[in-house]
């Protein structure tokens, strides 16, 4: 039950992360503040790191660790450029699907099939993460650009990757493993922004976005391998993944946002599978 916790902690901080994030990208730019929000981040873990004494990991964990930040960073470059390509109503949700699938074949593969009750969560969980995320675009949309669904798949593979590597970096410890995948992720951050020669210069104004996007971020990444280490790598990471349910909650909350028949429908969903996961 902790671990299911935990899960819907990382979805409510993820998905509080994205509303935030996506305020601060109306202010920096979508780049520059998921940079800047990615060092904020790395400060916060660094401090408490320190403050709670944890051991420094293992030459393996750190490399793994290391991988993760970049392969989740490249995922969302890809999502990001995926976006820039017209494909905004497909990439979402391929995306989201692709990183909720990954994980539970191999949580499948290593720790054998959950109870068939938990199985059909699953079902509800993926549903869920589709509508939630697809919003109003139409189904008709992945049938006409299904060429053009390799770069979500691609992010969707990143994502996931990412779940199941930082997941496996952090059976030593938590804290430390964080801050090198996240210093990782803004090294790629980094290059990818010099050779765009974007601006680094950013509003005043965004980086209290930034700030709590970076803080809510990490935190619900914290609370992620917290989940798997305490649980099932599949049900930490199909409950993590809902956490588009908690942005557009949020958004009808705060901005009046209209919320679609079809994520209405999917956070619906999203409810069953949690009560069927901790069955």
């Amino acid at each position: 039950m902790l671990s299911i916790l935990f899960g819907l902690g990382a979805a409510l901080g993820w998905g509080a992360a994205d509303f935030f994030g996506g305020l601060a990208s109306r202010k920096a730019g979508a780049y520059r503040a998921i940079f800047y929000g990615e060092g904020i981040g790395i400060v916060f873990v660094v401090i408490a790191a320190l403050i709670f004494q944890q051991d420094f990991p293992t030459v393996r964990s750190c490399l793994l660790a290391a991988l993760a930040g970049m392969i989740g960073t490249l995922g969302i470059l890809l999502l990001y450029q995926a976006m820039t390509l017209g494909l905004m109503s497909i990439a979402t949700p391929v995306s989201a699907l692709m990183a909720a699938v990954i994980p539970i074949v191999i949580g499948a593969a290593a720790d054998g099939l959950p109870k068939a009750v938990t199985l059909l969560g699953f079902v509800f969980a993926l549903f869920a993460i589709w509508f939630i995320s697809r919003g109003e675009g139409n189904v008709k949309d992945i049938f006409a650009h299904i060429a053009d669904l390799k770069l979500p798949l691609l992010a969707g593979v990143g994502f996931g990757l990412y779940f199941v590597i930082i997941h496996e970096a952090t059976r030593e410890s938590t804290l430390w493993p964080m801050v090198l995948s996240r210093s990782a992720g803004m090294l790629l951050m980094t290059t990818f922004l010099l050779v765009r020669r974007e601006s680094w210069k950013v509003t005043p104004s965004a980086w209290p976005l930034i700030a709590v996007n970076g803080l809510l971020d990490v935190g619900g990444n914290i609370l992620y391998i917290l989940a798997s280490q305490l649980g099932r790598l599949d049900v930490a990471a199909i409950l993590s993944s809902l956490f588009p349910a908690s942005t557009v909650l949020l958004a009808a909350l705060f901005l009046k946002e209209r919320v679609p028949r079809s994520q209405t429908l999917g956070i619906a969903l999203a409810l069953i599978a949690i009560i069927l996961l901790t069955m």
